[in-house]
């Protein structure tokens, strides 16, 4: 027999998913969810700037509507980054685009091109004509995700039929935190033609490759804790033995997003 905005009160300190689910329970539930003080606490504290960022305007009529609609991806950032919410535990996300990384002479057309390609929410992806120096960099400060969370950063990718010596030697995959290396380990990209451009990894440890619902790849840099200090994340792909030719990687960006 609360009042509704002593209610209100309560649910804000939980969670969305259990927000939501409490919406079953009765119409006083139904209504004390609606307000905007329980999805205030629930949106991250510079959604004001993430909204301003936006590439494509949101309409909205209350918090609950905007945490929402943030709950799917969104460009920001001139379109050179996503956005996107955890429905379940509203954690942010990021999408850093091609242009966002160091790329080793990805300015060079000899050795690298930007193109547009469908499958991509990006305007450009980044695809390897040919190179004997295999290096990919991101950053991101910790202060753009959510506090004291476990996160997992992931090189989405592709293969080319074209491609050609991608497995001929392994490459080193890295995340530092500040600086401290939290994760290392190496990876061998092979592709398979009779098994629709599927990749394999060599692992020395917790990276994962696999296939994502968007019809790319993603290659797990390591993860990394957030804790409570601003630092910066720095991850990376870098071949750590021999000089020779290799083409065909299309490289779209690095993901951070929580890990469960």
């Amino acid at each position: 027999m609360l009042p509704e905005d002593c209610l209100a009160t309560v649910l804000s300190f939980t969670s969305p998913e259990n927000a939501f689910r409490s919406s079953l329970v009765s119409s006083t539930f139904r209504s004390a969810i609606d307000s905007d003080m329980v999805w205030e606490r629930f949106l991250p504290r510079d959604y004001p700037e993430i909204v301003l960022s936006l590439v494509t305007p949101l309409k909205f009529s209350s918090k609950k509507e905007l945490f929402q609609r943030l709950c799917d991806p969104v460009l920001i950032d001139g379109g050179n980054k996503i956005f996107k919410l955890e429905k379940s535990s509203g954690k942010k996300s990021y999408i850093l685009s091609a242009k966002e990384l160091s790329i080793t002479w990805s300015s060079n057309p000899l050795y690298w091109s930007w193109i547009s390609m469908a499958e991509s929410r990006f305007s450009r992806v980044a695809v390897l004509r040919t190179t004997d120096w295999l290096e990919i960099r991101g950053n991101i400060r910790t202060q753009m995700l959510t506090p004291n969370s476990t996160y997992g950063a992931y090189l989405i990718m592709k293969i080319s039929d074209r491609a050609y010596g991608l497995d001929s030697m392994s490459s080193e995959i890295t995340v530092e935190v500040g600086n401290q290396q939290v994760s290392c380990s190496s990876v061998v990209l092979e592709h398979h033609q009779e098994s629709k451009k599927q990749m394999e990894m060599w692992k020395s440890s917790e990276g994962i490759v696999s296939e994502r619902e968007d019809g790319w790849m993603e290659i797990e840099l390591g993860q990394f804790f957030t804790g409570e200090n601003d630092e910066e994340v720095k991850m990376s792909l870098m071949e750590v033995k021999g000089c020779h030719l290799k083409g065909g990687l299309v490289i779209e960006g690095i993901e951070v997003r929580p890990k469960n």
